[in-house]
């Protein structure tokens, strides 16, 4: 049976389908939205594995390139690895709807989104996170949504639903927001320094729009009516419950009221476990699993107990408290830009490098083919938590958390108009204990001050938490790692003094209400600017002039019908330039020529050749001309680059010349004066008038070409020809 739904959302048609595509899955659902589709199914095994104690997410969001009309690029012509955008889309489907499966829910789900037509204007992303929980709730897995998602940006002071890709160019917020009918469960995005009431307006806005989606979706499901499988709560043996309590609750919640490092927390707790396995472990045998669950949750709610209760955190800070916080620039002597930043045990050390229009990152997918001249990458080795872990290629969380510093620095990095570099930012998480991707943001902003980026203004980010029960609300400023696994919420705000430009909201339980989400803004606003005061004492401003380096760009431009050329055939000049001066050259389609050197000397030679090429040949000027072509009457010598003239034999010299070859050869240089420029633009040149003895030059020339002129025509032999 197909069954759809359809709601308008920002002035288009939202249809959900089911019940036509892959129906063997356990779920599926094809959304559509003006012409972008994209299938979700899901997939969720009938029992969890033997002795699984978590939940077995997976969500792949893939793009197919035909959905846009276009052929895969590369060898194989056929989509392979997921992209980074491809990476990130899957996360924001993940986030929300993680949540709202129950607890003790252990069987394997796979949830795959595939976007099956693009109209190049719409993204797949947020539709792919409606049709993903659409075709879990006509699924029979466990699921406590639906929850809906939509893109939220503001053109002219108006807030549009679901913009276009043209339509964010003139937008000055980004924001993707997931909520349930009566809550937000999930914001990601950036803004132009905007206000926190402006932001809680887009969430409002866009929560709106999200309840619409989710009705739908309840219809589709009322309509299936298929029954959900029953969730298997955990079941313990026999007093193993409150034997545990008694052997651990105690110090458990003595721990959590006793302010340590995080090394000693954690082997504090360590020991805690082991002594309540040694105690237990022959009573209860093949029990481990569950012993370890039961201290997790009195764990759990002995740290709760205390911040809800007490206003007391686990290293004992009050709730609005940032731990300390000590920065150093310019500490790397050979990078463009270096920043350490510590705040209390999480540390990024940061490099910027300044590059060219050749290091831009070419970006390819369903949207036009675009460049990017920002770029920051985070890294996160195991070590900064005290580890051994295999060492790869970037994973999902950490391109996600390099994404969302990335977001935040972007909008305040000038032009390419007014600083015409190339960019990337390297953090590396040298430890961790809380927010590491708000303290690259600080890192990186500090970074780019030390390589004299013109920054408009130093940016620092914020890691907020919640711990909530029943009534009862705390909000951390600065969370721990522990107060992140703990608690629930992870809320992170990163900005200016004047305003916001990246925001990131992830939460455990189902959804916070906009009224807690004010509160939390306005604490994170103070957190930050308290973090930006201490940034500011260590380097306020970026620096007057750039590393010695970074290459030095300098920019000309060169009428367009010279662009030809100064490329040359096949690039012939340009790769010799290349070569001579040692800088990299950049031409535009405008005519606008990109000189980067490292050394003055490079740079002054590319500009002077580039100087010469748009220079016009000027009659009674010397030249120092190169010999291209010698023949019998007379050498061709280059005066200009792409320029080239005779020199007659009989103006070489002040005396006769028998042979060209007897004073010069190809590849040798001379003094010409150029004497005439033809109607033709052939140029005449005079090696003898720059001699002295050859002042007379020019009327010989003037005789000579009236002699030619005047001189009856002779016939050219036929050479026997018929």
């Amino acid at each position: 049976m197909v069954v759809t739904k359809e709601v308008e959302i920002g002035g288009k048609i939202f249809s959900f389908e089911t019940g036509r595509f892959a129906k063997q899955a356990d779920g599926a659902v094809m959304v559509r939205y003006a012409d972008t589709m994209v299938l979700a199914t899901v997939v969720s095994t009938k029992e969890p594995k033997e002795g699984q104690d978590y939940f077995p997410l997976q969500v792949e969001y893939r793009e197919k390139t035909s959905a846009a009309g276009k052929i895969p690029g590369g060898f194989f012509k056929r989509e392979g690895r997921p992209t980074e955008k491809e990476i990130l889309s899957s996360r924001l489907i993940d986030r929300p709807i993680r949540p709202m499966f129950p607890e003790g829910y252990f069987n394997e789900t796979q949830v795959l989104v595939t976007v099956y037509s693009s109209d190049s204007q719409h993204d797949g992303d947020i539709l792919g996170a409606c049709a993903a929980s659409a075709a879990l709730m006509v699924s029979d897995a466990p699921f406590d949504g639906p929850i809906a998602e939509v893109r939220v940006g503001r053109i002219n002071g108006q807030f549009v639903i679901n913009p276009t890709h043209d339509e964010l160019e003139h937008s000055d917020i980004d924001a993707t927001v997931a909520g349930t009918e009566t809550s937000i469960v999930m914001v990601e995005g950036e803004s132009m320094e905007i206000s926190e009431a402006d932001m809680l307006e887009a969430l409002r806005v866009g929560h709106e729009s999200i309840k619409i989606l989710c009705r739908a979706q309840k219809e589709l499901a009322r309509e299936i009516a298929r029954a959900k499988r029953p969730v298997a709560l955990p079941q313990y043996a026999e007093g193993l419950v409150t034997d545990v309590k008694q052997l651990g609750e105690v110090r458990l919640k003595e721990l959590s009221q006793t302010v340590l490092a995080k090394e000693q927390r954690s082997e504090s707790t360590s020991h805690v476990y082991e002594d309540v396995h040694k105690a237990l472990d022959e009573k209860y045998p093949e029990q481990t699993a569950q012993i370890d669950a039961i201290l997790h949750d009195i764990e759990y709610h002995a740290m709760r107990s205390t911040i809800l209760e007490q206003g007391k955190r686990l290293d004992g800070r009050g709730l609005t408290d940032i731990r300390p916080i000590t920065c150093e620039v310019g500490l790397l002597p050979r990078t463009h830009g270096s920043a350490l930043f510590t705040r209390g045990e999480t540390q990024s050390l940061t490099t910027a490098t300044l590059g060219t229009k050749l290091d831009e990152q070419i970006l390819e997918g369903l949207m036009a083919e675009t460049t990017k001249r920002f770029m920051l990458h985070y890294n996160f080795p195991p070590f900064s938590v005290g580890e051994v872990g295999r060492v790869s290629g970037p994973g999902r969380r950490e391109i996600g958390h390099g994404n969302l510093a990335e977001r935040a620095l972007k909008n305040l990095i000038p032009p390419e108009t007014e600083f015409p570099y190339t960019i990337r930012i390297v953090s590396d998480i040298l430890e961790s204990n809380g927010s590491s991707s708000m303290a690259t943001v600080c890192a990186g902003s500090l970074a780019l001050f030390d390589a004299g980026v013109p920054v408009k203004r130093p940016i620092a980010g914020i890691a907020m938490g919640l711990v909530k029960e029943g009534d009862k609300v705390a909000i951390l400023s600065d969370i721990l790692g522990n107060e992140d696994h703990l608690g629930d919420m992870d809320f992170k705000v990163a900005g200016t003094q004047q305003g916001i430009t990246a925001f990131q909201m992830d939460i455990k339980i189902q959804g916070i209400t906009l009224a807690v989400m004010e509160k939390a803004l306005a604490q994170a606003k103070d957190g930050r600017f308290h973090i930006l005061g201490v940034m500011n004492q260590y380097l306020a401003e970026p620096r007057a002039e750039l590393s010695q380096f970074a290459p030095r760009l300098q920019t000309v431009k060169i009428p367009v019908d010279m662009i030809g050329t100064l490329i040359g055939p096949g690039g012939k000049n340009i790769r010799q330039l290349v070569k001579d001066s040692g800088a990299e050259i950049n031409v535009e389609d405008d005519g606008t020529v990109t000189i980067a050197a490292v050394q003055k000397e490079s740079a002054d030679i590319a500009m002077e050749f580039i100087r010469k090429l748009a220079e016009l040949p000027e009659v009674g000027k010397v030249y120092n001309a190169t010999v291209r072509k010698i023949m019998e009457f007379g050498a061709f010598v280059e005066i200009l680059p792409g320029k080239e003239g005779l020199v007659h034999i009989s103006q070489l010299d002040v005396k006769r010349v028998e042979k060209v070859e007897d004073l010069f050869k190809v590849g040798d240089t001379m003094e010409v004066k150029l004497m005439q420029i033809d109607p033709e633009g052939k140029l005449s040149l005079s090696r003898k008038a720059t001699m002295p003895g050859g002042e007379n030059a020019k009327e010989e020339m003037d005789r000579a070409r009236e002699r030619r002129k005047s001189a009856p025509h002779r016939p050219r032999p036929d050479h026997g020809r018929r």
